[in-house]
């Protein structure tokens, strides 16, 4: 029965969306706001329909699940759709990855960002197809000089068994994600803009970026 549950979990996809940051730099949550007549974080969950099996929309406090609730439709999109709350409130995106690796029913899940809405099919087509049970992170990167300064960790698929890696580095308060892929077994794929294309990890942070 176990190898059942095994193989079954090997055939689904997951993602983590993660929106519980602050957005003090755009002053207002980025998630929720409106990008050509969406909010930005739908613009995201579109793209995932048809590509992923379950998605895990990590939220810092119940009043934003709340929100989001009243404007993200299950019935939209072609996935299982989840919401839950961060664990740990405001210490950046390792806590949010922790949280949604804890709720998936796979072995792998990709992490998105809500403020990314120019991730593309192909590219989680691609990256998907990185996965190796040798490795647990699959992470994208812009240059082979300095492969983990110039990685993409909030684009990166992550295996579950790191989660015990998160809980030791939060409990010393290291909240570094990049600090975290040195802990693990990481398979650095390159953004060469053929397979993988740069633009796809173009983010939104301030109003001068929309």
């Amino acid at each position: 029965m176990s190898n059942e549950i095994e193989k079954s979990s090997e055939n689904i996809k997951s993602c983590i969306v993660l929106c519980g940051g602050q957005s003090r730099r755009m002053g207002q949550d980025k998630g929720s706001m409106i990008i050509q007549d969406k909010p930005m974080i739908k613009h995201v969950l579109s793209t995932l329909n048809d590509e992923i099996n379950e998605v895990v929309i990590v939220l810092n406090d119940k009043e934003r699940i709340g929100k989001y609730s009243q404007f993200i439709n299950p019935k939209d999109y072609t996935y299982n759709l989840t919401f839950v709350e961060d664990k740990i409130k405001n210490k950046g995106p390792l806590p949010g990855i922790m949280t949604g690796l804890e709720q998936i029913n796979s072995n792998y899940a990709l992490i998105l960002p809500c403020d990314s809405p120019y991730v593309s099919k192909s590219y989680i087509h691609a990256i998907f197809k990185e996965i190796d049970d040798e490795y647990q992170a699959i992470v994208p990167y812009h240059d082979d000089e300095n492969m983990l300064k110039t990685s993409e960790p909030l684009h990166s698929i992550y295996n579950k068994n790191i989660i015990s890696t998160i809980e030791d580095l939060l409990g010393e308060d290291t909240l570094h994600i990049k600090g975290m892929i040195e802990k693990v077994n990481a398979k650095f794929v390159l953004i060469d803009n053929k397979k993988i294309e740069k633009k796809e990890f173009r983010n939104l942070n301030r109003p001068t970026d929309i």
